[in-house]
């Protein structure tokens, strides 16, 4: 079960995540949490959950981060030039929680009052090689439109 609000003033987008019990560790609280973050690109927004996190919202959410933030500067060669906000358009992430992230994995450093990602390949490699798979939305297969976006007659929701 998941809530999202239309219109959050906060740029949450999520509101609330549950999975029963009997549920839990088969990875559909990452896929909720992929989803929310598929809508938010769709309605070209960046978010972030609703807080307070629960303990077991803030170990989701970090590794869900964690997953997407290695997997996506493993792709990057060494001569392109990546930044926090180009990461937070990519992933739909904010800022802060991509921040965050970094900083927990120790690749932030600030230089000149600006934050910088400091690359560590080891620590990406070393995530790699463990094969984490997790369930993630497929953004092909979402046939949503974004509430601002709906003509008074649209079946989509």
């Amino acid at each position: 079960y998941f809530s999202k609000e239309k219109v959050s003033a906060e740029d949450y987008n999520l509101a609330c995540i549950l999975t029963f019990p009997q549920y839990q560790k088969c990875g559909y609280g990452k896929f909720i949490i992929s989803l929310s973050y598929e809508l938010s690109k769709m309605e070209c927004k960046t978010g972030s959950p609703e807080k307070p996190l629960s303990d077991l919202g803030k170990i989701s959410y970090r590794s869900y981060w964690t997953h997407v933030l290695l997997h996506l500067l493993s792709k990057q060669n060494g001569h392109q030039n990546i930044n926090i906000k180009g990461i937070s358009s990519q992933t739909g992430i904010k800022t802060e929680d991509i921040i965050s992230t970094l900083q927990s994995l120790n690749m932030i450093k600030c230089w000149k009052g600006q934050h910088v990602i400091y690359v560590k390949q080891d620590i990406i490699d070393n995530y790699l090689k463990q094969d984490k798979r997790i369930r993630t939305c497929k953004s092909e297969c979402l046939n949503w439109t974004p509430p601002d976006k709906r003509t008074k007659n649209s079946d989509s929701s």
